[in-house]
């Protein structure tokens, strides 16, 4: 029972309570009186040396220093006078200066008529209470000689110190209804976050009842409900491993069987492609060397025609499988991609300055007209790549005006590089499949300048592995590859 709700909210109010009422208490009987009176003595300290200093300065009776002194003794609700020698009055404020003065003379020259108690003595003055027994008042008061041996009295009621206290009681008083009204609300919101772990346990277990194990009890108390919440974590944490260890096994064999089918679907299609591929240059090379075998055409001509069907053949099946073999490398992640920052304005027309001869036996005009550098991010062996592959497309597909046109588009983070040539459009049932594996628009034409239908589906796995945008546009006159490259 140490910790429960039933102890924690009395507790609460009744500190609270007490805290309050005794803290008013404290600050009005300890501390308010002395304060007042501590305040008194330092201002009749203040006008002692105010008119010790004017005295040293001769403005004693100037306008501006009886202006000070009245502005003092208003403030402060003090009574001050100065005489002189001949009981001449210098200077004063406050009441009536006649009867002060007598009364400074009698508490110089006659003995004491009532009771005084000294608050503090010093050489030139004495501060201290004063009760009148004449009429029944007490007084602070501070009086003595100034530094030129004139007399001075400086006097406060100190009823009126009285008067402030309780002034000050009953404003005290007013704070602790207003004090235990806030105590009230205080109570009221201590109560209700006492209550709100009942109310969280309640919306936790109508989680749970719906399988779902995430709700967490989040307080860090001792009481009962706190204990509760803590178990329903467990139970909780518990349940969710189980289950989680469940999912994630099926998980994994559900992998497993996708991944094994996909790798079956891919070994098929693979050798499928393969197959395909490879039957023609193979039926090719097989029905030249049998010509050659039985010397179907003896002129040494014939013979050096046969001879480079087959060498043709053979190099085009050469460069299929190490292309296959570069995109095996890609596709499964065994080709380490080493980013550098390059210029590829330079890059381009270094290869296309290298690339003239095959321009020109293609009768083909290229145009390039970026002269500012263009700095990229990416593995430059592969960007080639893929500028090569685009270009050489560009370079086997281009009719009608013969030009190929190649510009970049600055974007805020990235570069597009665009190649486009002039000539037939893509059909529109084809673009979504130019970029996979051994797929031809234009079979007859795509074997007639030795492609194998695999140089895309390369551009596609080097720029997945750099994370980086491709694709194709038709245009009315011609077709625009491109492909991105991030500039930051």
């Amino acid at each position: 029972m140490k910790y429960s709700i039933k102890n924690q909210l009395t507790f609460v109010f009744i500190a609270i309570m007490s805290g309050t009422i005794l803290l008013c208490w404290f600050l009005n009987n300890g501390f308010l009186e002395k304060y007042y009176l501590r305040n008194k003595q330092q201002v009749m300290r203040r006008s002692y040396q105010n008119i010790n200093e004017a005295i040293s300065n001769g403005s004693i009776q100037s306008e501006e220093f009886e202006n000070q002194l009245q502005r003092l003794c208003g403030i402060y609700n003090i009574s001050v006078i100065v005489i002189d020698a001949d009981s001449t009055l210098v200077q004063s404020a406050g009441s009536d200066s006649d009867i002060m003065i007598k009364y400074l003379l009698d508490r110089v020259f006659l003995e004491n008529t009532g009771m005084y108690e000294t608050i503090e003595q010093t050489e030139n003055y004495i501060m201290e209470i004063a009760h009148i027994q004449r009429n029944g008042m007490s007084y602070i008061e501070m009086w003595g000689t100034l530094d030129n041996g004139n007399l001075f009295m400086t006097r406060s009621v100190v009823e009126s110190i009285h008067e402030s206290v309780q002034i000050s009681s009953r404003f005290l008083g007013y704070v602790g209804i207003l004090a235990t009204i806030v105590c009230g609300l205080l109570i009221r919101i201590i109560t209700k976050r006492i209550t709100e772990p009942i109310s969280s346990l309640t919306e936790i277990s109508k989680r749970m009842a719906d399988l779902d194990f995430e709700a967490r009890y989040e307080g860090k108390e001792k009481h009962e409900v706190a204990v509760l919440g803590h178990h329903m974590n467990q139970l909780a944490e518990r349940l969710e491993n189980t289950i989680s260890e469940l999912k994630t096994a099926n998980n994994e064999l559900l992998k497993d069987i996708e991944k094994k089918e996909q790798i079956d679907e891919m070994r098929k299609e693979f050798l499928s492609n393969v197959s395909h591929e490879l039957k023609t240059p193979i039926a090719l090379i097989l029905g030249y060397a049998e010509g050659l075998k039985e010397g179907i055409n003896q002129d040494t001509e014939s013979r050096d025609f046969y001879c480079d069907v087959i060498m043709d053949e053979a190099g085009k099946m050469n460069t299929m499988v190490k292309k296959l073999l570069t995109l095996n490398q890609l596709e499964f992640g065994n080709d380490v991609v080493s980013m550098e920052r390059f210029d590829i304005r330079e890059f381009i027309a270094n290869y296309l300055e290298s690339a003239d001869i095959l321009i020109k036996q293609n009768n083909t005009k290229v145009y390039f007209e970026e002269n500012d550098p263009c700095f990229v991010w990416g593995d430059e062996f592969k960007v080639e790549e893929v500028f090569v592959n685009y270009f050489s497309n560009a370079l086997n597909y281009v009719k009608n005006e013969n030009e190929i046109r190649i510009s970049f588009e600055r974007m805020e983070d990235t570069v597009r590089i665009r190649v486009f040539n002039t000539g037939d459009p893509i059909p529109e049932e084809s673009l979504p499949h130019l970029f996979e594996k051994f797929y031809k628009v234009d079979k007859a034409r795509t074997r007639e300048y030795g492609g194998s239908g695999v140089g895309l589906s390369i551009v596609k796995a080097i720029m997945d592995s750099m994370h980086q945008g491709f694709g194709v546009t038709n245009y009315e006159n011609g077709v625009e590859f491109w492909f991105e490259l991030a500039s930051k």
